[in-house]
C-alpha cells in the first residue's frame, strides 16, 4: 500500500454543516464501553437516511492510546479508528433501530490519514468531526443486519483523512448459534477468567514504539529474510483493549499486534525507529473469529522500501520537529523545509491453528529530521 497519491491532494475545507457538541460524551452504553474514560464520542446529528455527522474529542494523554515514542507526538491512528467505531455503533442504535442487546461483528477497517500534520498533539484535545455515509445496508425481515460505512474525517472544517468500516448485527440467540458453530459446540469462554499471562518472552517496549510494558502485545518475536513472526499476548486484564469481558479475541487487539509487528519489522530490517515512524494508512479484513484459548501467530512481510520527495508526497518533519504536509492546514504549524521521507508497506497475517483470522496492511512513513 502507498499513501503517495492521496497525500498529493490539497487539504479540502468543508462547507458549513450541523453544529456538533464537544462538551460531554454520549451514554457509554451507546458505544458499548464500560468505562467512561474509554468513551470519546460526544455528539451525533442525522442529515438524511444515508448520512449523519458525529463528533469525538481525542484526549491529549491516555494510558494506552497516548503511550507512544513518536516525537513529535501525534494522535494514535487506532484512537481515530476507535472514534470511528464508536460513531458507527452509536449511529446503528440511534438511526437504524439496531437493538440495544444486538451483538456487533466487525468485518473490515480502512484508514487513510491524508494530512497527518493536523493530528499532531497540541495544547488542547482534538475535536474530530466525522461525516458518516452508509454505502451498503443489509436487511432481513425489515431489520437492519449490517451496515458498511464511509467516513470523512475533519478537524476545524478541513478534511484530514478517510475511513471505512463494516459491521454486522446479530441477535443474542443468532450470535450464540454462530459462535458455538465456530467452536464445534464448545461453551464460550470469557476474557474475565482468562489467564493473566501468555506463554513466551514479551518484546521490549521500545522496539514496538511503547514505553509501558503492559501495552506490549507481542511475545517471542523473530525477524529474518525480510519477514517477522511473533505470538500475540492476550492482555485480558487491560482496561482499554478489554474494557469489558469478551468471548473472543477482539479485532482491535489483533490490529494492535499487527501495528507493533510492523514497527518491529521496520526497525529490524530497515532501521526505521518507532520514534520517527508514522502509520499513515491501515487496511484490515477479518475472515474468522479469534479464539481466546488458541495461540495466535502473527507474520509480517515488508514490501518495497521507497524514498519519496516531500514535494511529491507532502509529508515530512520540519527542523523544529513538527509534522509538515507542505500545504496549509488551519490551526497547524506553518511549512518548513524537511528531509526526504521513507515509506514502508507491511502486510501482516494472523493465524490460529493454521487458519487465517485476518490480513492487515499498514503503511509506515519515516523522515529523518535535519
Amino acid at each position: 500500500m502507498s499513501i503517495t497519491s492521496s497525500t498529493r491532494q490539497a487539504a479540502r475545507t468543508l462547507p458549513d454543516g450541523p453544529q456538533l457538541d464537544y462538551s460531554r460524551t454520549v451514554d457509554r452504553l451507546l458505544v458499548h464501553r464500560d468505562a467512561l474514560g474509554e468513551v470519546f464520542l460526544t455528539d451525533l446529528r442525522r442529515i438524511d437516511e444515508e448520512n449523519y455527522v458525529a463528533a469525538a474529542q481525542l484526549p491529549r494523554s491516555h494510558a494506552y492510546y497516548g503511550d507512544h515514542l513518536l516525537r513529535p507526538s501525534a494522535y494514535d491512528p487506532l484512537l481515530i479508528v476507535e472514534a470511528c467505531r464508536q460513531a458507527n455503533l452509536a449511529g446503528a442504535h440511534r438511526f437504524y433501530a439496531v437493538a440495544e442487546d444486538a451483538k456487533f461483528i466487525l468485518t473490515h477497517i480502512d484508514l487513510d490519514l491524508t494530512h497527518p500534520r493536523a493530528v499532531v498533539v497540541g495544547t488542547a484535545p482534538l475535536p474530530l468531526a466525522m461525516h458518516v455515509r452508509i454505502v451498503r445496508r443489509k436487511e432481513r425481515d425489515g431489520r437492519v443486519t449490517g451496515l458498511d460505512y464511509a467516513i470523512e474525517l475533519s478537524v476545524a472544517g478541513t478534511v484530514v483523512g478517510n475511513a471505512e468500516m463494516g459491521l454486522r448485527f446479530k441477535s443474542p440467540t443468532d450470535y450464540l448459534t454462530l459462535r458455538l458453530g465456530n467452536r464445534g459446540g464448545l461453551p464460550l469462554p470469557s476474557s474475565a477468567t482468562h489467564p493473566e499471562t501468555t506463554p513466551g518472552t514479551p518484546v521490549a517496549p521500545h522496539l514496538v514504539g511503547r514505553a509501558a510494558p503492559e501495552n506490549v502485545v507481542l511475545v517471542d518475536a523473530l525477524t529474518s529474510d525480510g519477514a517477522a513472526r511473533a505470538g500475540l499476548r492476550i492482555p485480558a486484564g487491560h482496561p482499554s483493549m478489554f474494557d469489558h469481558p469478551q468471548d473472543h479475541l477482539p479485532g482491535m487487539v489483533i490490529t494492535e499486534g499487527a501495528r507493533q509487528l510492523a514497527l518491529l519489522t521496520a526497525l529490524d530490517l530497515h532501521g526505521m525507529s518507532a520514534a520517527k515512524v508514522v502509520p499513515t494508512s491501515l487496511s484490515v479484513r477479518f475472515t474468522r473469529f479469534g479464539e481466546l484459548e488458541d495461540p495466535t501467530v502473527l507474520t509480517a512481510r515488508a514490501g518495497e522500501h521507497v524514498r519519496v520527495d516531500p514535494a511529491d508526497a507532502g509529508v515530512h518533519y520540519t527542523q523544529g520537529g513538527v509534522l509538515d504536509l507542505g500545504e496549509d492546514v488551519p490551526g497547524a504549524p506553518g511549512p518548513a523545509a524537511g528531509a526526504p521521507l521513507e515509506q514502508l508497506p507491511v502486510r501482516i497475517e494472523a493465524h490460529q491453528r493454521d487458519e487465517r483470522l485476518c490480513v492487515i496492511d499498514i503503511t509506515l512513513t519515516r523522515v529523518a529530521v535535519r
